[in-house]
């Protein structure tokens, strides 16, 4: 619980210091990143125009995980640095209602059925000026766990609306068009009140096989800007690809 807690603290104070400095500075906006739906499907993506996959496809190792992940150099504008393994918690913690668990877990990238393994991400433009707090995490599973988990994340943007977790409230939940990447993938929005700060959220889940590839984008200047640019989800889905292939 603490750690969960400190995490929530470290993303508001890492915003908000960026939101006081683009206060100063003025302009300087990081106008040419693009959004993870530019090339949206209707509501989420699924398998179902899909060829399937081969059935009972294993997770993989955290060792190929790590080896799939973005690193230093492989986004331009990016600075990408391992997630410290306290801010990717393993347990999860019951939200309220129960119909938004999926979406509360996906905030510290856990998940039911619980990943074999895990790799993180923290993701910073260059820009100091842009106010965003980008993360991705990949998550091993068994392929019928992976699909578990995206289907009841889907059916969680479907009947949530807002919910309480750890502590926190947030509200506005919302399905946004899912990017056509992966063998399916899942788009929301919502807004976050977090130590007193409201901080409008994007998360996309992307799932390649039996891996998920979750992403969050958070942005207290630009509630237009708290989206997973682009750039960032299909390098990270294209590595995963490449590795995994």
């Amino acid at each position: 619980m603490k750690s969960k807690m400190s995490r929530a603290a470290v993303a508001v104070s890492v915003v908000a210091t960026l939101g006081l400095t683009a206060a100063c500075g003025g302009g300087g906006e990081n106008g040419d990143n693009t959004d993870a739906e530019k090339k949206p499907s209707a509501g989420s993506s699924t398998p179902a125009d899909k060829p399937k996959e081969p059935a009972g496809q294993g997770a993989l190792t955290e060792a190929q995980l790590q080896k799939a992940a973005l690193t230093k150099g492989d986004v331009k504008g990016y600075t990408i640095a391992d997630m410290p393994a306290e801010d990717m918690p393993a347990e999860t913690v019951p939200a309220q209602p129960a119909a938004c668990q999926p979406i509360a877990n996906m905030f510290f990238f856990t998940s039911d059925p619980q990943a074999k393994a895990r790799a993180g991400r923290t993701v910073t433009p260059k820009d100091e000026l842009s106010g965003s707090v980008i993360s991705l995490a990949l998550a091993a599973h068994e392929q019928s766990d992976a699909e578990k988990v995206m289907a009841d994340l889907r059916k969680a943007t479907e009947n949530c609306t807002k919910y309480e977790h750890v502590g926190n409230k947030y509200s506005g939940v919302e399905a946004l068009p899912a990017p056509e990447q992966g063998d399916e993938a899942v788009s929301y929005k919502l807004k976050g009140d977090i130590e007193g700060a409201k901080i409008p959220m994007s998360f996309t889940v992307v799932r390649s096989g039996s891996t998920l590839i979750g992403f969050y984008s958070m942005n207290m200047l630009d509630a237009d800007k708290a989206k997973v640019p682009a750039e960032v989800l299909e390098a990270q889905v294209a590595k995963l690809e490449k590795a995994a292939g």
